[in-house]
């Protein structure tokens, strides 16, 4: 079973980590949410909380998150998720339609990219480096100025040292994990499995995406039967991080208006 966290009480609210997240990183975003749903956060197999060797298919995920919800006695659930989860989510509701209430992805693709894989190869030599030179942080400074909007690195000099630290301090364990869920990224391909989502959905993507395209976020939300499609301004990829307020204020618009 993998790593799980519930907090508050309502409606079912599944929260689904980006590929470097564990489920602390959503705190500012689950606190808030939890005064209105029962929130759910749990680390996908290789994530820190769950460790061990990763599925090297993406869809793989969507079985442990099943086992989940049956272990949790979840019929259906309204799913939260970012990035990578965002891939694991939207093949839940695919794969899986009466389990998902209602779907709101953040900073997601409908598919993985020529620029998307020479990111994520950019990343892993951050991995390896953090391993090989002593110095775990070096992947904190591969990382910041992709994820994070140029105002924000600017404006958290403070915080991002903190988390610099952060960083340095995890395992051996993790460090290698995420060697593993970057190399099963390449087999994130969503095209044939986006139209089989009957759930309401809304794509949100970040204004200063340094990592997914925009219009490959946009893509999905072409994909998928009735979805909608936000954008928010002047965030980085990591706007779960860098402004919780506003995904806040959009589950509870999106998911308050399919309770």
């Amino acid at each position: 079973m993998i790593y799980h966290q519930v907090d508050g009480s309502g409606p079912p609210l599944l929260l689904l980590n980006g590929i470097a997240m564990t489920a602390a990183s959503w705190q500012p975003v689950a606190g808030p949410l939890a005064e209105r749903f029962t929130v759910i956060r749990c680390d996908m197999r290789g994530q820190l909380m769950s460790p061990g060797e990763p599925p090297a298919d993406v869809g793989a995920h969507v079985g442990d998150v099943i086992e989940l919800l049956d272990h949790l006695g979840l019929d259906s659930v309204h799913v939260l998720a970012t990035s990578f989860g965002g891939a694991v989510g939207a093949l839940l509701a695919g794969r899986s339609p009466a389990r998902v209430r209602s779907l709101l992805t953040v900073a997601s693709a409908d598919g993985f990219t020529e620029v998307m894989a020479a990111e994520v190869a950019r990343w892993r030599a951050g991995v390896v480096e953090s391993l090989s030179s002593g110095d775990r942080g070096v992947l904190s400074d591969v990382l910041e100025p992709v994820v994070y909007s140029p105002a924000y690195v600017e404006a958290h000099r403070e915080e991002r040292a903190f988390r610099r630290s952060q960083i340095a301090a995890l395992p051996k364990r993790w460090f290698e994990d995420l060697i593993g869920l970057l190399d099963s990224a390449e087999s994130f391909s969503l095209a044939d499995e986006l139209a089989s989502i009957r759930c309401p959905t809304l794509v949100v993507a970040a204004e200063l995406v340094g990592f997914i395209p925009l219009d490959r976020c946009r893509a999905l939300a072409d994909a998928i039967p009735g979805a909608e499609f936000r954008i928010i301004e002047g965030a980085g990829h990591a706007v779960v991080v860098e402004d919780p307020a506003a995904v806040v204020d959009l589950a509870l618009d999106s998911f308050g208006a399919h309770v």
